[in-house]
Order: C-alpha cells, then sequence, then structure tokens
C-alpha cells in the first residue's frame, strides 16, 4: 500500500508540531521524563511507521511485514484518506487554536509539582478540557485512516490510553486543588476529548 506523498508530507508535518510543541509553547521548567515519554511514543511510532512506508520496497516479512500489512477493504481507501486530511488539517487548527488561548505557557506534560493555578475555559477550552490531547488523537486517526495498518492502529490504540491516563491525572489534580469546585461545574458541560455542544 502506497501512502500519497502529499498526504504523508500533511501528517509528518502534523506530527512535527506537536513535537515541537515543548519547545516552542510548554514553560521551560518542566523536564523530560519516562512519562513524557510514553507519552510521545505513539507520535514518534505514528510518523515512523508513516515515513518507512516510503522506504518499503519488495516484501517485507516478519514483524514488519505486519506492521505495513493493509486493514479491510482497498476500495475504502480513496474516502478514508479524504477524511484524513480533513483530520489532520483540524489537529493542526486545533493545536494552534490552543495554544492562542492560552496567556502564559503551560506547564510540561506530567510534572508532579505543578499545581492549578487557574481555569481555563474560554477559547479551545469552551466545550472541551483538553484540546491539545484532542488534536493530538486526531493527527493519530488521520494517519490510520491515511494509511490503515496495524502500525497506524497499534498507535492509535496506545496514545489514546496514554492521553486519556494523562486527562484523568491531571483532571484528578484540578478537583483535588482549591479550583475544585470550579472544575467539578467545568466537567459538567464540557467532553475530555469530544466537545459537548448540547451541554449547559
Amino acid at each position: 500500500m502506497i501512502i500519497h506523498p502529499g498526504i504523508l508530507l500533511l501528517l509528518v508535518l502534523n506530527f512535527l508540531f506537536i513535537g515541537l510543541l515543548p519547545r516552542i509553547f510548554f514553560r521551560k521548567d518542566g523536564c523530560y521524563n519516562l512519562l513524557w515519554l510514553m507519552t510521545a511514543m505513539p507520535y514518534i511510532l505514528a510518523s515512523l511507521v508513516l515515513l518507512s512506508s516510503v522506504w518499503l520496497s519488495g516484501s517485507p516479512s516478519g514483524v514488519w511485514a505486519w506492521i505495513h500489512q493493509p486493514l479491510g477493504d482497498a476500495n475504502l481507501y480513496p474516502g478514508m484518506t479524504l477524511v484524513a486530511v480533513l483530520l489532520s488539517a483540524v489537529s493542526i487548527a486545533l493545536i494552534a487554536l490552543t495554544i492562542g488561548t492560552h496567556q502564559k505557557p503551560l506547564a510540561l506534560w506530567h510534572q508532579t509539582n505543578d499545581a492549578p493555578e487557574h481555569l481555563v475555559d474560554y477559547g479551545a477550552y469552551r466545550y472541551i478540557r483538553h484540546p491539545f490531547y484532542a488534536s493530538f488523537l486526531l493527527a493519530l486517526l488521520a494517519a490510520l485512516l491515511a494509511y490503515p495498518t496495524p502500525g497506524t492502529a497499534v498507535t492509535l490504540v496506545y496514545g489514546y490510553v496514554m492521553m486519556n491516563t494523562t486527562a484523568a491525572r491531571e483532571e484528578e489534580r484540578f478537583l483535588d486543588s482549591s479550583l475544585g469546585e470550579a472544575y467539578q461545574a467545568y466537567m459538567q458541560r464540557t467532553g475530555r476529548f469530544i466537545p459537548t455542544f448540547w451541554r449547559r
């Protein structure tokens, strides 16, 4: 299976944007720890799976063949590719919107000494509690739709588990802080990764 070069470029740029966030947006007093690496791993692996599809020649064998084995009906791929482009564009736009929502940089992921100081419930956070994480998951879903293989499927599942775990830990930290009551009300009217426009 071959991924279109233009779509590959879009997806790689999407993952590069995600990868550059610690350098261009997050506070510089954080450190890269094991949990951060585990959270970053699906985006690194998805990029490698996509890029390695270009260099794949002949008939790969073993694990390599399994990683790049097409999933499902090839007749569905053109429609899925269009959706992948759309999701990747939305992912990039949502990252930019979320950066623009913040008045100051956030702490780097998984920092144990980062106590919540204020609640952001406007801009990208109006309907969704974790727009950064949602945009990251959209990028992984776009990769799966553009290149539907076990390699991209595994990165999406693993990425979701890590993002959900990270989001739950952050929410628990908010609930245990002085902002707990306000955050509880915020949780009632927003979704974790999917916008909830119908809630009040």
